[in-house]
């Protein structure tokens, strides 16, 4: 793929963690690559399956948090190491517009909504964001890292990148995870979606 094919695309690998992950050696292991900057922020994350988005094969997430307010769409693909990615940016001026998305989502045909919050840390560097995190609902929760190209020249560099900072965290002996974090979170929608894969 060329770059300006990839200019829509989400890169990137996940791991779910179990209790064993020790998360200080992974955080040690990013400080040693010299990180630009760290961030740790709490999430909300809204995702909406509306009428056709099974069949076109994708979601809509409304994200809000103290650095980003995006509506986004999603690629539901068999494995997320690469999948679309589209977003608009709703800026902070207006506050969190979650009641107006809401309303905005329901003229679409709401096939099924999750809400989840993510207690996030990031790690920016200049070809690579790398997250540890936390997420749940109200009824599960689960751990994961994340490992996500964010200079993309062609998808051989970009996977090549992604693959670097799993050999130096440690992660590159983990089983990655082919589902979305909605998916793991939600039994209901990760049915709805293996009936259409």
């Amino acid at each position: 793929m060329r770059t300006e094919d990839l200019e829509f695309k989400e890169i990137e690998h996940k791991f779910v963690l179990d209790a064993a992950f020790d998360v200080l050696r992974f955080r040690e292991a990013l400080a040693a690559l010299g990180s630009a900057s760290t961030r740790a922020i709490r999430v909300r994350d809204c995702y909406y399956l509306i009428e056709g988005g099974l069949e076109r094969r994708f979601v809509i997430r409304h994200r809000f948090d103290a650095e980003l307010h995006h509506l986004t769409i999603k690629s539901i693909e068999t494995d997320t190491e690469v999948r679309d990615e589209i977003n608009l940016d709703l800026g902070h001026h207006a506050g969190d517009q979650a009641a107006r998305v809401d309303a905005f989502m329901a003229r679409m045909g709401v096939q099924w909504s999750g809400t989840l919050h993510k207690d996030v840390e990031v790690w920016y560097f200049p070809d690579c964001e790398v997250v540890y995190y936390v997420a749940s609902t109200d009824s599960r929760t689960v751990r994961c890292v994340e490992f996500e190209a964010t200079r993309r020249d062609s998808l051989a560099d970009a996977l090549k990148i992604v693959e670097k900072f799993e050999r130096a965290t440690g992660c590159d002996g983990l089983i990655r995870s082919r589902l979305s974090l909605p998916q793991l979170l939600f039994p209901e929608l990760s049915e709805k979606l293996a009936g259409r894969a």
